[in-house]
């Protein structure tokens, strides 16, 4: 229900998490903070801060293969601890959401060799080749099987043999991919004498079939493994093999594996132990543990619940497990207290130190100095529609200290150093387009201004407000009103909706006010668009208001919309007649919700992709949620909108993508089905083998616009009256 994190701004982009090796994101630094390196058509370049000085470390000619007249195209890249050896991602190929196989090849800077690993495999069959820590090895998978290098022979060996489309050892099943953004599945030891890896048991999980009937005159079906909620999840089973014997341990994780799942493992600051997070199905449950990696046993050390689901969001940690102070403690991101907060724990989870104290979230940890003692962590304490750096001395007793300038109100992003000292620095709000800066962050001062290019999508200015409904809850807004408003006309009101826990609609950030499937000027036209954001929504506001939909979606989050929509009806310029709403997966289940639960307030509704019966989505994401429809099936039901579709009055367009392999297709038919039942007038489009975002095929997503814009012009027509 949460698409591919359709986190909801103007632009249709897949978001970018760092959890992996591939795609790459952000800046590629040196190691001790004080450069960093970026690919072009010339190479490979290190660029020296402050001053910015270039200096090529490989060139075009270094890149390019002896049997080739054209560089290497270079996807991403990686440097091996001596930082003479560079790993080189290329002929890279999407798998589900991103590109993470391809083809990888190994530059020696020390005598200019370059050679292709796995060359006899595939081609862009490779996934997440990482050097040992030596270099003298490239660890890589292939076809769900883990193999290893030798980097100046090219020895093979294959480390795992039972690989399947079924069987999956190095990376991970479709589920595990989307709802906990696992890709990378395996890590060297820190001596690089032993490599850890998950293996994903997905033989139980049922296919379901998606039916292609234009790729060829006999129609035929596309099988994707997709565990609908109710459905046990993969088996989860970690290993360590021993790279000089092949010889391999199964770490001896403690309940049924079918019950349970394990979303993070890392070297626990040694080569003898790994420390990995367990979660109960339900979610609510977290045990961090410890595993010898050459024996497998396996030993408690830091349990925490929740009375509804605990957060894994790699995001959040973008450094795995940052290990501090000789790896005797790490740091931990809980809501336990009621705020999103960062504490200190011992390696033995004996004693905690809560860094972060207040009420207020924090939204990502984005630097952690050992050296220094301080953690740098965005956040915004005063307005849930900002985010703000922030950095504390881990001690437990400093306050935090604001880092971004206290002028530039609205949404910051940093690229920290490893050192601390520079972070490359994104600014803007709704109505300022972006910045791009470089900064130093002791100092903070600018030390070098980007030429952004980013063009000025409207002049149109947009308003924030908050809203009180009759409930006492305070919902924060934004609207961008017709040009030449005139207050004393009514005007048509289009909302834009999400309202589910994988993404917000009301940032303050460039492109919110923007509707990216409108053709033509919504606000030339004479259209009030808007957005409020509820409760259940991942806004930085504490963990009541982020989980009181717990076994509620589609009930607690639909009558929060409505309960604003209901106070905005009262102000004198909106026109009652002409309520409209749309929204793109989980928003389009909220939109068909809100014409269905509401009727009497909203009158024309355009949803894309929506889950349309909640037990039709996978087990991760609803089940977190949702809890188990062995227990409370009806929950599921009462948030569904196909149970409310015989109250539907208002105007419907539904729109769906024959190849979601995300919120199947079927949701469409279950939905007609029903509004067939009850003779309720629709208009319908599907689109052929589309996937979840509706942009393959020439020519669809101005299909797509065009259908949309030209229904809500005839439905709910534009202008002041």
């Amino acid at each position: 229900m949460k698409s591919f994190k359709i986190i909801p701004l103007v632009q249709f982009l897949f978001a970018i998490i760092t959890v992996s090796a591939q795609p790459p994101h952000g800046i590629h630094w040196s190691a001790d903070g004080n450069s960093y390196y970026e690919s072009s058509a010339e190479g490979i370049s290190q660029y020296l801060l402050p001053s910015f000085s270039p200096k090529i470390i490989a060139t075009a000619q270094q890149l390019t293969p002896k049997d080739s007249t054209q560089p290497l195209k270079v996807r991403n890249f990686f440097f091996s601890n001596d930082g003479k050896k560079i790993l080189i991602y290329t002929n890279s190929k999407r798998v589900w959401r991103y590109d993470t196989r391809g083809d990888y090849w190994i530059l020696n800077t020390a005598d200019n060799s370059l050679k292709q690993a796995g060359k006899d495999l595939p081609a862009s069959s490779l996934m997440y080749a990482k050097l040992s820590p030596d270099a003298s090895k490239v660890a890589y998978v292939s076809m769900h099987n883990l193999y290893l290098e030798d980097v100046n022979t090219n020895a093979i060996k294959q480390l795992t043999t039972d690989g399947t489309d079924r069987m999956i050892n190095g990376t991970f099943d479709w589920v595990y991919e989307e709802e906990f953004d696992c890709r990378d599945g395996f890590r060297w030891s820190p001596e690089g004498t032993q490599i850890a890896y998950w293996k994903i048991d997905a033989t139980k999980i049922r296919n379901f079939l998606m039916m292609d009937n234009t790729d060829s005159i006999y129609s035929f079906t596309k099988p994707v493994e997709y565990p609908k909620v109710g459905e046990s999840p993969s088996p989860c089973y970690l290993y360590t093999v021993n790279i000089n014997t092949g010889a391999t341990t199964k770490m001896n994780v403690p309940g049924d594996p079918q019950q349970h799942y394990i979303p993070r493992m890392e070297w626990a600051a040694n080569s003898t132990e790994l420390v990995i997070q367990q979660l109960n199905r339900k979610q609510n449950e977290s045990n961090i543990m410890y595993c010898n990696s050459v024996t497998g046993d396996v030993q408690s050390v830091y349990t925490e619940s929740d009375k509804a689901w605990i957060d894994v969001r790699w995001n959040a940690h973008p450094f795995g497990w940052k290990w501090l102070k000789n790896g005797t403690a790490f740091i931990w991101m809980s809501e336990k207290d009621g705020w999103q907060h960062l504490y200190l724990v011992s390696r033995d989870g004996k004693k905690e130190t809560l860094i972060t104290k207040g009420n207020y979230d924090v939204i990502t940890i984005d630097a952690i100095d050992d050296k220094t003692g301080y953690i740098y962590f965005m956040a915004s304490p005063d307005n849930a529609t900002q985010q703000y750096l922030y950095r504390i001395k881990m001690d437990g007793k400093s306050k935090m200290e604001l880092l971004s300038p206290a002028a530039q109100k609205g949404t910051h992003g940093y690229d920290i150093s490893p050192n601390g000292l520079y972070a490359e620095h994104d600014f803007s709000n709704a109505n300022t387009p972006p910045i791009t800066e470089w900064v130093s962050l002791t100092k903070q001062t600018v030390i070098k201004k980007e030429e952004n290019n980013e063009q000025n999508l409207s002049s149109k200015k947009v308003e924030f407000f908050t809203i009180t409904t009759e409930d006492n809850i305070t919902m924060d807004g934004w609207m961008v009103k017709p040009d030449n408003f005139d207050s004393t006309k009514k005007y048509p009101v289009l909302f834009y909706v999400y309202t589910e826990p994988a993404g917000q609609t009301v940032t303050d950030e460039y492109g919110t006010g923007q509707n990216f499937l409108y053709t033509g000027d919504m606000q030339k036209d004479g259209y009030i668009y808007m957005s409020v954001e509820g409760r259940g929504a991942p806004a930085p506001k504490g963990a009541e208001w982020r989980k009181v939909i717990y076994r509620q979606i589609g009930r607690i989050n639909i009558r929060d919309q409505a309960m604003a929509a209901k106070k905005i009806t009262q102000w004198p310029f909106v026109d009652t007649s002409r309520i409209a709403v749309w929204g793109w997966s989980g928003g389009a289940g909220a939109t068909l919700n809100l014409l269905c639960q509401y009727p009497d307030i909203y009158k024309t509704g355009i949803a894309v992709s929506a889950i349309t019966n909640q037990l039709t989505y996978d087990n991760i994401y609803q089940e977190r949620y949702m809890g188990l429809p062995q227990e409370n099936k009806e929950d599921f039901l009462a948030g569904s909108p196909i149970t409310y579709v015989k109250n539907l009055r208002g105007h419907l367009l539904y729109i769906h993508g024959t190849g979601d392999d995300n919120v199947h297709y079927q949701n469409a038919e279950l939905l007609l089905n029903e509004l067939i039942k009850y003779n309720k007038q629709f208009q319908f489009m599907p689109y052929p083998n589309r996937s979840h975002g509706i942009y393959e095929g020439e020519g669809t997503r101005v299909h797509l616009a065009t259908l949309y814009t030209n229904f809500l012009r005839e439905y709910c027509p534009p202008g002041g009256k």
